[in-house]
């Protein structure tokens, strides 16, 4: 067989999974922006397109930790590959489905790690980064919580003498900046997922090779990845817009800039150093932050609490899915 048809089923589910990111985390960047009135949906959804894009192009730290940093790519087979796509891909669906926030990168760790375990045991995994990858995975949402309580509260002390009216006109410009600096963050981020599965496949079937620790991940690498990822943002994921928008807390302007800013530099900071965070996870516990401040019963802690079980069970069942795809894709490769 050729191997220019096992690869381009590698690259296309890739770009699939990269697409239903676009669409299942849309919400990340324009559910708060659209819940306080700020921007209608399409234009959000537009915005967060075009700059979920331009944020995929920006770097490839991310892409180099998935290609190389989870597991020894000499103990990973195309069939490991599928098998981690198609067990994220699932899990992803399962959870718009039921419009349940969960994590794309949750989903993508798991799915490869249960596969490269069911194929060459654990030895295959380079459990140092992993473990650094998994530490994040926890952490950054309790950072974007974090954050978004310091900052909430700063700013609401900073405008404690200005006249609400001229506060709430004030950010919802100011919410603008912050959503579509969100939005960027995604991209910088989330793309880069697929780039790395991309790449690790062209390492596998020899098309691209690793200087040291370092991977170059080709431009119409980059380039199509970025495209699935804007086009997927752009088509939309109501449901779990719905639920990060107005069924965690009710939120104004002022609290929406406060959360997409907390999470924005969360994400820009781990895109920067190559680790792959959940943006779903940011964000949520952003506007938990956020909300806990203005008022604890505000928040909807059952909802919440849905999403936590989501972030809690997404590793391990995608793993599982995955060492069970691998079962039924194995002959195939």
């Amino acid at each position: 067989m050729s191997i220019l048809l096992p690869l381009g089923f590698i690259v296309f589910l890739s770009l699939g999974f990269d697409y239903i990111n676009g669409f299942h985390d849309t919400a990340n960047a324009i559910a708060t922006v659209v819940s306080t009135g700020v921007l209608s949906a399409r234009n959000a959804i537009l915005m967060a397109g075009v700059l979920n894009f331009g944020g995929a192009l920006m770097g490839s730290a991310v892409a180099i930790t998935i290609a190389k940093g989870i597991a020894d790519s000499q103990q990973v087979v195309p069939a490991v590959i599928v098998s981690a796509l198609l067990a994220a891909i699932s899990w992803n669906l399962i959870t718009w489905y039921f419009g349940i926030p969960s994590s794309s990168s949750h989903a993508l760790v798991g799915g490869l790690s249960g596969a490269v375990v069911a194929h060459a045991g654990s030895g295959a995994l380079h459990t140092t980064k992993l473990k650094e990858v998994a530490t994040f995975l926890v952490v950054s949402p309790v950072l974007g919580l974090l954050l978004g309580m310091i900052l909430i509260v700063a700013i609401l002390w900073i405008c404690r003498r200005v006249a609400s009216s001229r506060v709430n006109v004030a950010f919802r410009k100011l919410q603008l900046v912050s959503a579509a600096t969100m939005a960027f963050a995604h991209g910088t981020n989330d793309a880069q997922k697929a780039m790395g599965i991309i790449a690790l496949a062209l390492i596998t079937y020899g098309k691209l090779f690793v200087h040291g620790n370092q991977v170059s991940v080709p431009v119409w690498v980059k380039l199509a990845c970025a495209t699935a990822m804007g086009l997927g943002t752009m088509s939309g994921g109501w449901k779990i817009i719905k639920t990060m928008g107005s069924k965690i807390v009710k939120l104004r302007p002022i609290h929406g800039f406060a959360a997409e800013t907390s999470s924005a530099i969360v994400l820009l900071t781990t895109a920067h150093f190559g680790i792959p965070v959940s943006t779903t996870h940011v964000i949520s516990g952003a506007i938990m932050g956020v909300g806990t401040s203005m008022n604890a019963s505000a928040v909807r802690w059952g909802v919440a609490g849905n999403i936590l079980v989501a972030w809690v069970l997404t590793i391990p069942v995608s793993a599982l899915l995955a060492a069970g795809f691998l079962k039924i894709v194995a002959p195939c490769f």
